[in-house]
C-alpha cells in the first residue's frame, strides 16, 4: 500500500511538472516567430547584396542590368 502512495504521488508530481504554462508557451512562440524573422531578413539581405554585385558586374548592359532584377524581386518578395 505504501508503494502505491509513492508512486501516485511521484506520478502526480511528474504531471504537474511537466505541463507548461500558457506564457512559457507564449514564450517560446514568440522566440520562434522572431528566429524566422531574422532567417527572412538575412535571406533579404544576401539578395540586396546578389542584386548588387550583378548590377555592378553588367558594366551598364541594360539586358543585364533586367536580368537582375530577379534578386531585387525576389527580395521584394520576402517583406
Amino acid at each position: 500500500m505504501r508503494h502505491v502512495r509513492l508512486l501516485t504521488a511521484a506520478a502526480v508530481m511528474g504531471l504537474v511538472a511537466a505541463c507548461s504554462t500558457p506564457q512559457e508557451d507564449a514564450a517560446r512562440a514568440q522566440e520562434g516567430a522572431f528566429e524566422a524573422q531574422e532567417k527572412v531578413a538575412k535571406q533579404r539581405l544576401e539578395l540586396v547584396e546578389k542584386y548588387q554585385a550583378c548590377v555592378d558586374e553588367s558594366a551598364g548592359d541594360q539586358l543585364k542590368v533586367d536580368a537582375c532584377d530577379s534578386y531585387l524581386k525576389a527580395a521584394e518578395a520576402l517583406k
